[in-house]
């Protein structure tokens, strides 16, 4: 028996005794009668029926003769069209005998219920992941393969897969599609909400087995293992320095933009860093929530209380390189370093005055603004500094700290 294909190729199917008409469109397929199943040279299909050749053929050479009225698809089979229609009449003849969930497709069904028997038939012949879906792993393999066909029209970012860009999207836009019905925070991305939710739940699903410690994210047990291992993976290519955390890398990046992403809406103040705004918000609310355990001192960043920690322990960690002086913090030394150098950068914008420190600066100010903070609990007389204060007590009780050693 022959079977004719209108074709611009000539396609080799095993077990067929292939020979061209004497028309160059037409192939003459002459299937061995020994032979029940059909194997394409082209892609290796196994082919059951020889009715389906011709459906067959159609996906190498483009032809797609079935055409969608809802909203113009085209496909190469009639069944796929059929099939396709679901989607616009939601439609779902497959239901899952397990958990009741509906699907459109047989094949969608079928792939379901991998989720519950943790089959994973696909491997990666890379890394040896395996995969539940076929799908799935072709989009894996764009890992290894660094391949990105999805760019951002507004940006110019790439991505590896469609969902990611349009997930990306929503930075541009600002929309935030998913809602938490708990604290009706939003998101963009369905993730995000998802791991958000343990937030409230509490529920953390992976822990390190060095230290016992719980997270809610896989991606943070991953970075937590670098604080053990010391692991680097993440260099900033302006100043090579090293991150354990992509996050910190892009973070660190915005040092060199000078990007300031985050406003202060009281005083309109920007700041690189979602952490410094918070910081700087206690300014304004005079909250306090870091105390020192030997004196109770108040601090508003976590950072001052560790040096105040300092004044206790009497650490001082940095020398001058010149006099050898020992300093309890970085920016003491800084300016420090100025006495050597008599590099004054601050000056008064009212009478031009300079000074090596920004405290100097701030209380020279006083004497223009005739700002007095200080007041004498015994005269009330007002000073416009500490130490002026200080001194004028001794007025009061006589003390007398300083002697002439001649």
């Amino acid at each position: 028996m022959e079977t004719f294909i209108e074709t611009n190729e000539t396609y080799l199917v095993s077990d067929l005794c292939v020979k061209e008409s004497s028309s160059d469109s037409i192939l003459q397929i002459h299937i061995a009668a020994d032979k029940k199943r059909l194997i394409c040279d082209f892609c290796e299909e196994d082919i059951s029926e020889k009715g389906h050749l011709n459906k067959h053929f159609r996906c190498h050479a483009n032809e797609k003769p079935y055409s969608c009225d809802v909203c113009h698809k085209e496909f190469s089979r009639k069944d796929h069209l059929n099939r396709h229609y679901r989607t616009h009449t939601n439609e779902k003849l497959y239901s899952c005998d397990v958990c009741n969930k509906e699907f459109a497709r047989k094949d969608y069904l079928t792939e379901h219920y991998r989720t519950h028997t943790n089959e994973k038939p696909y491997s990666c012949d890379v890394c040896h992941k395996e995969f539940s879906q076929k799908s799935n792993l072709n989009l894996h393999y764009r890992i290894h393969t660094n391949e990105k066909h999805y760019s951002c029209d507004i940006c110019h970012k790439v991505f590896s897969r469609q969902s990611y860009l349009t997930s990306h999207h929503r930075v541009h836009i600002n929309e935030k599609s998913y809602c938490c019905d708990v604290c009706s925070k939003g998101f963009s991305q369905r993730q995000s909400l998802n791991r958000h939710y343990r937030t409230h739940t509490n529920e953390r699903q992976y822990s390190r087995d060095v230290c016992d410690k719980e997270f809610s994210r896989k991606d943070y047990l991953k970075s937590l293992y670098r604080t053990h291992t010391k692991e680097k993976p993440y260099s900033c290519d302006v100043c090579n320095k090293e991150f354990s955390r992509k996050y910190h890398l892009n973070r660190h990046n915005r040092t060199h933009t000078n990007e300031k992403l985050y406003s202060c809406d009281v005083c309109n103040k920007e700041f690189a860093r979602k952490d410094y705004l918070n910081e700087h918000y206690r300014t304004h609310t005079n909250e306090k929530p870091y105390s020192c355990d030997v004196c109770h001192a108040e601090f508003s960043q976590k950072s001052t209380l560790n040096l105040h920690y300092r004044i206790h322990t009497n650490e001082k960690r940095y020398s001058c390189g010149i006099c050898y002086k020992v300093f309890s913090r970085k920016s003491y030394l800084t300016s420090h370093h100025r006495v050597h150098t008599n590099e004054k950068p601050y000056s008064c914008d009212v009478c031009h005055a300079e000074f090596s420190q920004k405290t100097n600066l701030n209380l020279h100010y006083r004497i223009h603004t005739n700002e007095k903070h200080f007041s004498c609990d015994i005269c009330y007389k007002v000073f416009s500094r500490k130490g002026y204060l200080t001194s004028h007590h001794r007025v009061h009780t006589n003390e007398k700290p300083y002697s002439c050693d001649v």
